[in-house]
């Protein structure tokens, strides 16, 4: 993951195979139990999309930007 993460997607390249890479991964958490998966990396979301899951995806960038905002306007 790592490797995928600062070799491509830091670089803008996104593969086929790194996609399937990271579905694997995920498949095999959610087999074991996993009942949502934290995108904990900002460039992650650049190849997992939640329409691609039914498990939930929990995209971090995005939840930390929707609450600086609600913080802000609070």
């Amino acid at each position: 993951m790592h490797d995928i993460i600062y070799n491509e997607l830091c670089l803008g390249e996104t593969k086929q195979e790194s996609k399937e890479k990271f579905r694997e991964v995920i498949e095999s958490l959610v087999s074991r139990g996993a009942e949502g998966i934290i995108l904990g990396c900002t460039e992650i979301p650049l190849i997992v999309k939640q329409k691609s899951y039914d498990v939930p995806l929990f995209d971090t960038t995005r939840i930390h930007a929707v609450a600086a905002v609600e913080c802000a306007i609070s």
